[in-house]
């Protein structure tokens, strides 16, 4: 039988709500022993999937908040057992000190996604939707969000279930055929399945296409800014920050060291890292960011390689072209054409 386990599930800094949870057989009794129902019945015996009035007490008795708090029982519950809420005012101190008052009576810390855990042990969700909870809570934008919820929704597992019930019919006929030879089963023959196997690979196939753009939602595009020395990467990456983000001055070499800002773009987070300019160099630390800038180049989506306009073209911006070639992507950024051509 499972135990009972008390986590805080919201922030621990001063908000207007902070929310207690609990789950395991008896934990709406054990919320009784630090809770006293305002009104009517105590949480265990009142009407389930109800928020109530209730005075939450600390170790010494004392009233410490008026909360509100709800029971579900399992299995019709999100982790499949009985489960438990409190809605407190988000006071860290009310919330460590309640959670405390919780262990002291036989709750635990929950682990790490244990609650999720349990969802999945109890046949609440699927792996696929289990896996998808932790890309819903980091979230970065509405379309990330969109994308988990319908995992956790099981829009993964309505895709991959065909697949594997196809499979798993297959492989039954072909191990009852292997081990009951002398019954009137159908002989196995793997042509008999072509069709349904080449039907399945495809929809594998159209699967697999969606993991890119499934990764773009869910971590962003990664841009790496690629040029000579002083082609203007720094200043490139501060105006599309909007603030001094890198040190920007005439002196060649002054970025040596890969710089990483994130961005929104509409819909989308953009990874940008300006990198050191790509050039020969003698100079030891330089070098190294310049084998560092072409390393990002083959881990980028998208290359932007900065030129610049005010001068002809040379030997170092054609090798920051070539090392763009690493990347999925490249785009052409002609800078300082105000300046005129040398």
């Amino acid at each position: 039988m499972s135990d009972i386990i008390a986590a805080i599930s919201t922030a621990l800094a001063p908000s207007g709500i902070g929310v207690i949870r609990l789950s395991g057989p008896g934990c709406a009794a054990l919320a009784d022993e630090i809770l006293t129902p305002v009104y009517g019945l105590p949480l265990a015996m009142g009407e389930p999937r109800k928020l109530r009035l209730f005075d939450l007490h600390d170790r010494q008795g004392r009233v410490i908040d008026r909360i509100l708090a709800v029971q579900t029982p399992g299995p019709d519950s999100y982790t499949g057992e009985d489960t438990a809420e409190f809605q407190c005012h988000g006071a860290p101190a009310v919330l460590a000190e309640t959670l405390t008052h919780l262990f002291s009576r036989g709750a635990r810390q929950a682990g790490p996604g244990e609650f999720t855990r349990r969802a999945f042990l109890n046949g609440r969700m699927d792996l696929t939707a289990a896996e998808a909870v932790i890309d819903l809570i980091e979230a970065e934008t509405a379309e990330a969000a969109a994308n988990a919820a319908g995992q956790v929704g099981g829009a993964m597992l309505r895709r991959l279930e065909p697949v594997y019930e196809d499979l798993v019919a297959l492989m039954s006929h072909f191990h009852a055929v292997l081990d009951y030879p002398d019954e009137d089963i159908d002989d196995f023959a793997l042509r008999d399945y072509a069709a349904m196997l080449e039907e399945r690979r495809r929809d594998l196939d159209r699967l697999l296409e969606t993991a890119d753009r499934g990764r773009v939602v869910k971590q962003g595009v990664r841009a790496v800014i690629l040029g000579k020395p002083n082609a203007g990467k720094s200043s490139l990456l501060n105006a599309l920050a909007g603030y001094e983000r890198v040190i920007v001055t005439p002196i060649p070499g002054t970025t040596r060291d890969a710089v990483e800002e994130k961005l929104h773009l509409g819909s989308l987070v953009l990874r940008l890292t300006d990198t050191a300019g790509i050039r020969d160099t003698e100079d030891p630390v330089e070098k190294l960011g310049v084998e560092r800038s072409l390393s990002a180049a083959g881990e980028a989506d998208l290359a932007l390689v900065v030129l610049d306009g005010s001068r002809p073209l040379t030997g170092e911006d054609e090798r920051a072209m070539e090392a763009a070639k690493a990347a999925k992507h490249a785009v052409c950024i002609l800078n300082k054409s105000d300046l005129g051509t040398a």
